[in-house]
């Protein structure tokens, strides 16, 4: 492994963003069509939502299952790599709640 690589510096532009993150964590632990992550999402365009799923899919998070049906069937889930981040997003989940109580708090 090259000395200068920083691994958080890489996981974090991997799932960095917005996006990625609350991607990843809706699609834990079922897999999802593209309409019922647009509904879990609020505020995501269309274009927006494809583009982050194709670079998770790119980066080997999210896997993209299109069934030979019509009208097209198209569903995503997380591969291995992305059911790894799994206890980071719940950690980074129990996280944002405290985060949250404290600034209510002040």
């Amino acid at each position: 492994m090259d000395d200068d690589i920083c691994p958080t510096e890489t996981a974090l532009d991997v799932i960095g963003g917005k996006w990625k993150g609350m991607i990843l964590f809706y699609l834990n632990p079922d897999k999802k069509r593209f309409n019922e992550l647009r509904r879990v999402l609020p505020g995501i365009t269309q274009r927006m939502l494809t583009k982050q799923l194709r670079e998770l899919e790119e980066d080997g998070l999210v896997h993209r299952e299109v069934y030979p049906v019509v009208p097209p069937k198209v569903e995503y889930s997380l591969t291995d790599l992305g059911q790894a981040l799994s206890p980071v997003l719940s950690s980074l989940k129990v996280w944002g709640e405290k985060y949250l109580e404290c600034k209510k708090s002040k």
